[in-house]
């Protein structure tokens, strides 16, 4: 059975913490866009600091990973169900970063 959009919504929720407002929309083709923001940081204009990054990946897994670093970052003594999968989103960002380098070194051989 395939969950909800308001199910997943409030599963994100649950797991983001306290600090998180989280809201999912559908995006261009029709894939869900998980939105991730800050109760308590601001960045320009006043407005709260988001996971959401334009023309990126914002599916749950790299939603999350971006909201698990900025927990540890911002609010170090922050606690949510979502910090147990630090190690992992680590892992994933180091695996990103190898990608993005071996793109790069393709792309100019020298």
């Amino acid at each position: 059975m395939v969950a909800s959009r308001a199910a997943r919504e409030r599963k994100a929720r649950t797991q983001a913490g306290p600090l998180a407002r989280v809201r999912i929309d559908l995006g261009a083709q029709e894939q869900f866009v998980y939105k991730i923001s800050c109760t308590e940081c601001v960045v320009k204009n006043d407005r709260p600091w988001s996971a959401y990054r334009p023309g990126e990946d914002n599916g749950f897994m790299a939603a999350m990973d971006r909201w698990i670093f900025h927990l540890r970052e911002k609010h170090p003594a922050a606690e949510a169900p979502c910090l147990e999968f630090l190690p992992a989103a680590e892992q994933r960002l180091h695996e990103r970063r190898q990608q993005r380098e071996a793109r790069r070194s393709a792309a100019d051989p020298d």
